[in-house]
């Protein structure tokens, strides 16, 4: 349960009292007392408004603070979530509730753009999604203004606690012009905060100390700070004038999406929304009949028949749109977890390649056995890639906090060069952040393409499958995606350097990179003379050579090739002691994961292991691999790890030993069989 505080606003005495209402939507929103005279009459019913609200949101337990000094209490005497809440505020219950009810489990403002922020009202600055600047009344290069709303996560409560009672004991500043620097220009979080409402106060405070922010950007709703009766009547007009639930159903849709998502689904998806929440479905329960209608395509692909392969792109289409669906159904129904993002994340790749699966096999039933191979190839350059962007946007997030977190005003200084104007990547990452300002337009919409997102490679699936049959499906799949890595990878990575953060290193860095104990003791061995990067670079290369003689059928002596190419991807965990600080060491894992499968293709090349096969251990491995990831992004518990999960040196020392004494197909099963295992046993740590 989410407990809601009033805090009083800027205008002295509070928000100013409603207009005796008529009804209407507006009318949980209008004062009970506002037909009292006196001070304290409009104060109770701004109190009354801004509970109506509230209650109107779904919170159960509303309290008003006078002061930070009282807040702070309440924040060290609980657990769960807060909403902070001005007194001037007025919205549509909507607003509060989404708010209330925010993913991820962190803290968030809410916020908005326009004009730039009354006095008293702090503005502020965003990036990525995260206030980064916060002052009263506007920050340099403001890109919005704070609402006067705020969700405290759970773990920041004892930081909110801290900052409120430094606020309530400090003198309060006699006007803005004495606040000194503002948060971009240096202010630490030892400077005062400016004037204005407590709880714009304590906003700025917040960002000044470095906590992370988001920005919940009121989109279609109507959330405002009125400062006087015309301005409140105005607002209060506007809120009568929308439609609440049909915004509703338009705000599950993402406001940003892929080309074919945002033309050929989200179209029309927000009826599908409303039929499945009249019938009572739950997201998990819209994601299992996507699985469903996927596996029946890749069953369709698999016949090689012609009208099953048309009835599976079919299927294909319907299981992306239920796919779409899931996470709008769950935005509307405000149903979030963090189990339900990754089985989301965790049903979307299952999905894709059990349909790369069903191509291959319809692709055998129409002569072209080499189908399995392309599928193989078309799974682990997708699981790379996976890797590389659920890295590279963490990364992305790390500098933008770094940048925003306390800091000598020189190396803020220095970070923001870097960023904003450094080089390649500094002129990059302007220009794409000017084209995805840029909604709508030519340029927004190929960079969209380009990246070759899963939409799109749901549709070139159905379309080319059921045009050209399977393997060309196969193959416009890897000529696309590899395109798309190349572009991805090579932008990624300017930028990149640019950005003076790294991100391995805040979480378990050998969990990440799956290091099983001879990894672990090479890397004692070795201590920190290895480079992480060259090192698993170098075994991703060793592997594509190895896989690639034994395809062309250049390796004239296999085991040979097997030993140098797994004792090149073992090396790579004398890396592992070493600290992933590098501006490009977030791509270790995707290298790692390329080694190891690559290896795993190499041997059963050489040593005869049914394609299949293969398929399936590397499948297994991927969803172990999607697993260690997914639970960094969704936020879910660790990498469930086991005493006796070998990692994957481990794997690639048993494959090679057991190819060496010729059992590579039966070690190959078993290590599927394993890697499988292994996954399902760390589903329970959660």
């Amino acid at each position: 349960m989410t407990l809601a505080i009033v805090l009083p606003g800027a205008v002295p005495g509070g928000g100013p009292p409603a207009p005796g209402g008529n009804g209407g939507p507006a009318a949980a929103v209008e004062p009970r007392a506002a037909g009292q005279a006196g001070a304290g009459a409009e104060a109770a019913g701004v109190l009354d408004r801004i509970r109506a609200q509230l209650t109107a949101a779904g919170i159960t337990e509303v309290r008003h603070c006078a002061d930070l000094a009282a807040l702070a209490a309440l924040a060290r005497a609980g657990r769960g979530p807060l909403l902070l809440c001005t007194d001037e505020l007025v919205a549509h219950p909507s607003v509060l509730r989404n708010l209330a009810t925010e993913p991820g489990g962190g803290t968030v403002a809410l916020t908005a753009g326009g004009p730039p922020a009354a006095p008293g009202h702090a503005g502020i600055r965003e990036e990525r999604g995260q206030v980064v600047a916060a002052d009263t009344p506007t920050p340099p290069g403001a890109t919005g203004r704070f609402l006067g709303a705020l969700r405290v996560g759970p773990g920041d409560r004892a930081r909110l606690a801290e900052v409120a009672e430094r606020l309530a004991a400090a003198r309060p500043a006699a006007a803005p012009a004495a606040l000194g620097p503002t948060p971009a220009a240096g202010r630490t979080a030892a400077d005062p905060p400016g004037d204005g409402g407590a709880l714009d106060r304590l906003v700025c405070a917040l960002a000044a100390d470095g906590l992370r922010i988001g920005s919940s950007r009121v989109r279609l709703l109507v959330a405002e700070r009125p400062t006087d009766a015309v301005a409140l009547a105005e607002t209060l007009a506007r809120l009568r004038s929308v439609d609440e639930e049909a915004a509703r159903l338009r705000l599950a849709v993402k406001e940003r999406d892929d080309f074919f998502t945002t033309f050929f689904v989200s179209s029309y998806s927000p009826r599908v929304v409303r039929w499945a929440d009249r019938l009572r479905l739950s997201p998990t329960g819209v994601t299992g009949l996507s699985v469903v209608l996927a596996a029946v395509a890749a069953a369709g692909f698999a016949t090689g028949a012609r009208v099953a392969m048309v009835a599976g792109a079919l299927l294909l289409y319907l299981s992306f749109v239920l796919d779409c669906v899931d996470g709008q159904l769950a935005r509307y129904q405000r149903d979030f977890s963090p189990f339900g993002g990754w089985l989301d994340t965790m049903a979307d790749r299952a999905k894709e390649y059990l349909a790369y699966a069903g191509l291959a096999a319809g692709a055998a039933q129409w002569g072209h056995p080499e189908g399995w191979l392309l599928a193989l190839g078309a799974m682990t350059l997708q699981t790379a890639r996976h890797m590389t962007d659920t890295w590279y946007g963490l990364l992305h997030d790390t500098a933008v906090a770094r940048r925003a977190a306390p800091a000598a005003p020189a190396r803020a200084a220095a970070d923001g060069a870097a960023m904003d104007g450094g080089g390649v990547g500094g002129r990059l990452g302007r220009l794409s952040e000017r084209v995805q300002g840029e909604a709508g337009s030519a340029a927004y919409w190929l960079k969209r393409i380009l990246v070759f997102p899963i939409g799109e490679r749901w549709a070139l699936v159905a379309v080319t499958v059921a045009v050209a049959g399977p393997r060309a499906a196969l193959w416009a799949v890897l000529g696309a995606g590899s395109f798309a890595a190349a572009y991805t990878l090579a932008l990624r990575g300017l930028r990149a350097r640019t950005m003076r953060a790294s991100v391995l290193d805040t979480v378990d860095t050998r969990g990440q990179r799956d290091d099983g104990p001879l990894a672990r003791l090479l890397s004692r061995a070795v201590g920190a003379a290895v480079a992480p990067l060259p090192a698993a670079g170098l075994a991703a290369l060793a592997a594509a050579g190895y896989a690639g003689a034994q395809l062309t059928g250049r390796a004239a002596a296999p085991a040979a090739w097997t030993v140098g190419a797994a004792a090149a991807v073992l090396l790579a965990g004398a890396a592992g002691a070493r600290p992933h600080t590098g501006a490009l060491d977030w791509l270790v894992p995707a290298a790692l994961r390329a080694a190891e499968y690559l290896f795993v293709a190499g041997v059963g090349l050489a040593y005869g292991v049914p394609v299949p096969l293969t398929f399936v251990l590397v499948f297994a491995l991927a969803l172990r691999h999607y697993d260690l990831t997914t639970r960094v992004e969704k936020r879910t518990r660790g990498a469930g790890r086991r005493r006796w999960d070998v990692g994957y040196d481990g794997r690639v020392a048993v494959l090679a030993v057991g190819a060496l004494l010729g059992a590579a197909a039966p070690v190959t099963a078993a290590l599927a069989g394993y890697a499988a295992a292994v996954f399902v046993a760390g589903l329970g740590r959660r």
